[in-house]
């Protein structure tokens, strides 16, 4: 895998998995789809099963853990097998750990002193969330002046109306997003319709 998580899609799915069961049919849809990275968010008691599931079961899919913000969910995702570990915001700990699991990680961030502080720490890639609210691309544009070594994930408020204008930004790798995964289609296990979401998302940069 190559070292950075920014360079393996275009779109990252964002996934709140209810049920595990569902985790390895869903997995399997997206990368038919075209989207080989997925990032399961700790939001639910269903998440770390999710990812053990998916990491053993689809090992064609690059599975990662999101909403990480404890030094020990770190290890536990790890151990459940995620390859990435994605934090809405970030402290040291939380990076020192980070840093240490052996896995690439996206830290958030949304300010410019957020930046220039990993930075300093010598991370060069991020998440930026809530991008929407926190400022959008125009935001980030002005940030590529700036600090043009910084990159980002996008993540928050992104769809497929605004998604290409992010992904034509420099500092943008890729975005996160949950409109390829409808509740009501993981629900209804509606699998095809979760692999033409995928289609359409995978084909947005071109």
């Amino acid at each position: 895998m190559p070292t950075s998580v920014l360079d393996l899609a275009p779109v990252v799915p964002v996934v709140v998995i209810e049920d595990a069961a569902a985790a390895v049919p869903l997995a399997r849809a997206l990368v038919e789809g075209g989207l080989p990275v997925i990032e399961v968010t700790l939001r639910t008691p269903a998440a770390l099963d999710a990812i053990r599931a998916v990491a053993a079961a689809v090992p064609e899919a690059v599975v990662g853990a999101g909403t990480v913000l404890t030094p020990e969910q770190v290890r536990e995702c790890v151990a459940a097998g995620a390859r990435f570990l994605v934090s809405p915001g970030w402290t040291d700990g939380l990076l020192t750990a980070m840093a240490a699991s052996g896995v690439p990680y996206l830290p958030g961030v949304s300010t410019a002193s957020e930046v220039v502080a990993l930075l300093e720490r010598g991370v060069r890639e991020m998440k930026f969330f809530p991008a929407q609210a926190a400022g959008g691309t125009a935001y980030l544009r002005s940030l590529a002046g700036p600090l043009p070594q910084a990159r980002f994930c996008p993540t928050g408020g992104i769809g497929p109306d605004n998604a290409p204008e992010y992904l034509a930004l420099p500092n943008v790798g890729c975005i996160g997003g949950t409109w390829m995964v409808p509740p009501d289609a993981v629900a209804a296990g509606d699998w095809d319709r979760v692999r033409e979401l995928a289609r359409a998302a995978a084909g947005l940069r071109a």
